[in-house]
C-alpha cells in the first residue's frame, strides 16, 4: 500500500519515541488487579496498589499496543498511533456521573483515524479496539456510535449491492464466532432483504465483537506473546469490513 506523507506523520512519532518492552503477555496479576480494584475503588487503595497497576496493567498495554501498530499501519496508514491516543486512561470523568467511584473496572486500546486531526470519534469513523477486565477480554471493530447520516447510507449500500455485503461478511458469526452488537431499534426498519441481512441493518451503530475468557480448558492467549499474532489474525478477518465501513465514511 502506498502511504502519503501525511499519513506517517503518526507513525513517524511513535517510531521516535522511546522503545516500550516487548510485549510477553500480561500475566494473572493483570486480572486480579482489576477484581481487586472493583472492590477497592477510592483514591486510597490505587495510590497504594499503583506499581501493580504500572507494571501489570499499564506497561503489559502500552507493549501490547507498541506491538499492533505495524499491522494496523499496513490495515489503515491514517490512524492515530500515539499511545496517547491508542491507550486509554483509568481515571474516569466523574464531573457530570452520578458514579463517582475514580476509577475504570476496565481499560483498553483503540485504533482510529483522528477526527479533524484532533481526537477519534466513533460517530464518524469506524475503529478497532481491545479491552481488559477481571474476566479476560473482547475485542473487535465497527461503528460504534455510528451517525445516523453515516448509518443511513451503510444500509443504502449494502442495498445496493447485497451479495458484495454478504461476501464480506460471510463466516464471521457463524464460523468465527464474532458476535454483531449495537443498540437496535425499539421499530425495525422496513427491509426488502433477506434475513441473513437484518442483524446487520437493524441497528443505530453496529459493532462486531468477541471474548477472550481467562479461564478456559486451555492456557489463554491473555498470558502469552502470541497473543499478537492471535489479534492480528482476527482482524484481519474484520479488515475488508473495515474497509467497507471506511468507504462510506470517506
Amino acid at each position: 500500500m502506498r502511504v502519503k506523507p501525511a499519513m506517517t506523520e503518526s507513525i513517524t512519532k511513535v517510531l521516535q519515541m522511546k522503545p516500550v518492552n516487548k510485549f510477553t503477555g500480561f500475566s494473572p496479576e493483570t486480572f486480579q488487579f482489576f477484581t481487586d480494584l472493583e472492590a477497592n475503588n477510592y483514591k486510597p487503595w490505587f495510590d497504594e496498589h499503583k506499581p501493580i497497576y504500572e507494571s501489570e496493567v499499564l506497561q503489559p498495554l502500552k507493549a501490547l499496543a507498541a506491538a499492533l501498530t505495524p499491522f494496523f499501519a499496513s490495515v489503515d496508514a491514517q490512524m492515530d498511533f500515539r499511545p496517547v491516543k491508542v491507550i486509554s486512561r483509568i481515571y474516569r470523568d466523574i464531573r457530570f456521573s452520578h458514579d463517582k467511584t475514580p476509577y475504570k473496572k476496565h481499560m483498553w486500546i483503540a485504533f482510529q483515524r483522528p477526527f479533524q486531526k484532533q481526537t477519534a470519534d466513533w460517530m464518524f469513523f469506524p475503529g478497532f479496539y481491545m479491552e481488559i477486565g477481571k474476566e479476560g477480554a473482547n475485542y473487535g471493530m465497527g461503528m460504534f456510535e455510528g451517525q445516523k447520516k453515516i448509518m443511513d447510507r451503510y444500509r443504502e449500500q449494502i442495498a445496493y449491492d447485497p451479495e458484495h455485503f454478504k461476501k464480506l461478511t460471510d463466516g464471521l458469526v457463524d464460523k468465527h464466532h464474532f458476535e454483531i452488537q449495537g443498540e437496535a431499534y425499539k421499530r425495525p426498519l422496513k427491509s426488502e432483504l433477506d434475513d441473513y441481512f437484518q442483524p446487520w441493518i437493524q441497528r443505530k451503530g453496529i459493532f462486531l465483537t468477541k471474548n477472550i475468557p481467562l479461564l478456559s480448558k486451555n492456557v489463554s492467549p491473555l498470558l502469552s506473546e502470541n497473543l499478537v499474532s492471535h489479534m492480528e489474525k482476527e482482524f484481519t478477518l474484520l479488515q475488508p469490513l473495515y474497509d467497507f465501513f471506511v468507504e462510506i465514511c470517506d
